[in-house]
């Protein structure tokens, strides 16, 4: 069975690079536009990894983890920050959050792949 990813980001272009690169190496994926839209699909369905940009409308990407991190089924998934965000001060608030892994736009599609294999859960 594949493995579900959700990708959170206000630019669509965005979750679309992202979900074709994670469709082509065989996983689901789940999008939503802003931290409040993507908790909305958090609705007890298994997702075994979270991508999520940091600046965005609504809710943004580290409040948006501290929110998965107070949802019991949520808890220990995986998150991913793919940012613009490169600032130590960022990545310590994200990280503090609950973040696993910090990637820096524009990335290469095989360098987030590797994030993606190394943290998804089993």
């Amino acid at each position: 069975m594949a493995k579900t990813i959700l990708i959170v980001d206000d630019s669509a272009s965005l979750r679309q690079v992202v979900a074709i690169a994670l469709r082509g190496a065989g996983y689901d994926v789940l999008e939503g536009c802003d931290g409040r839209d993507a908790l909305g699909k958090l609705d007890g369905r298994k997702v075994h990894l979270i991508i999520s940009d940091v600046n965005m409308p609504n809710m943004d990407g580290i409040s948006f983890v501290k929110a998965v991190k107070q949802l019991p089924a949520y808890r220990f998934t995986p998150v991913i920050m793919l940012t613009t965000e490169a600032g130590e001060d960022k990545k310590r608030e994200g990280q503090a959050a609950g973040a696993k892994a910090w990637v820096v736009k524009p990335f290469q599609p095989q360098q987030m792949l590797g994030a993606v294999a190394k943290l998804v859960l089993p």
